[in-house]
């Protein structure tokens, strides 16, 4: 149904009008590249969105948990806390994201045979994501001036993902009680990553290849599902699954995000796996934060519609000011 019947005074009809042709033109001439106009975070989830934080962003993302693990097979417990922090920069493209991640973790392992704390940085990755396709950066034209229905039916275009490659390296530390043994000390890191956005949901698949030419090496995915409730507050559920020689692992996490201002988020989230060697079960809190204040605008013109004629040599745009005319009599 179009807005224009649940109007009884023909002056809401034309100033409704008015308002709805103004923000529709505006939204059809301009198009801004990756930034937002609130905080778009990585958190809670693991996975990588497709999109930078835009050229001369800072964000940083910080996060504690706590973790329970218990292998059935190698018969030990190990119960323990952390802290993640993830620093993402743009620059030299506005596709363009430098970012590096670091995770601490100190925890208390106990099996028959041995009783230690373990702790240290568990994990140091550098890396470089660049987004290489969006099928939203060229508008699909011009809005139905006439139907609400024809504005917001589901359109095939949504379909199509934003497309980003991601490189990177694990730095392992020397004396890591977390790392395999004999580990290298520099890990290759690639990913390929895939984004959606379905009205209020957006899909964000990661295909993961980590540790390449090691011993150690995996591949793997993410699957996350994040859908907003309402301007401030967002959910999202996500799988992970990897499949290594030394480590394969299916995982599951929820959880929720609220939007303090517009470059502040806090997060919390739970997640588990579904096997016993080991056994995970974890729980945390997070801050996302962005520093935008050297950013400046990047917009991007769609062509103008030429003026042409119709068939009995009358102006289209004279041909819709007659229709919209004829809207206001049948009113």
């Amino acid at each position: 149904m179009d807005f224009i019947l649940i109007f009884d005074k023909k002056e809401n009809m034309v100033h409704f009008k008015s308002i709805f042709l103004f923000f529709a033109l505006l939204t059809t001439t301009l198009n801004y590249g990756q930034f937002t106009d609130v905080i778009n975070s990585n958190r809670p989830g693991e996975s990588m969105g497709g999109f930078s934080v835009g050229k001369t962003v800072f964000q940083a993302e910080l996060g504690f948990y706590g973790i329970k693990e218990k292998h059935e097979f190698l018969d030990y417990e190990a119960d323990g806390f952390g802290s993640e922090l993830s620093l993402r920069y743009g620059a030299l493209l506005e596709q363009l994201e430098f970012n590096l991640d670091l995770q601490y973790q100190k925890d208390w392992y106990n099996s028959d045979v041995l009783n230690e704390t373990r702790s240290g940085l568990k994990q140091t990755t550098i890396g470089v994501k660049y987004l290489f396709y969006d099928p939203n950066k060229k508008p699909e034209g011009k809005p139905n001036v006439y139907s609400w229905k024809a504005n917001h039916r589901f359109s095939y275009k949504s379909l199509i993902p934003a497309v980003g490659l991601y490189a990177g390296a694990h730095i392992n530390i020397s004396d890591n009680p977390f790392s395999f043994p004999n580990e290298p000390t520099i890990s290759p890191k690639a990913m390929l990553i895939t984004q959606n956005q379905f009205g209020k949901q957006v899909l964000v698949i990661n295909i993961i290849a980590d540790k390449i030419a090691t011993d150690y090496f995996s591949y793997g995915y993410i699957i996350t599902l994040t859908r907003g409730f309402s301007p401030r507050w967002s959910g999202f559920l996500e799988n992970q699954g990897i499949k290594g020689d030394y480590y394969s692992d299916g995982i599951f996490r929820g959880g929720a995000a609220f939007l303090i201002k517009e470059n502040i988020q806090v997060d919390a989230s739970i997640g588990a796996n579904y096997k016993n060697t080991p056994s995970l079960l974890f729980g945390g809190i997070g801050l996302s934060w962005r520093f935008d204040k050297n950013y400046s605008e990047i917009m991007l013109r769609t062509p103008k519609e030429k003026k042409g004629k119709d068939k009995k040599g009358k102006d289209k745009k004279d041909k819709t000011k007659k229709r919209l005319d004829e809207v206001d009599q049948e009113k």
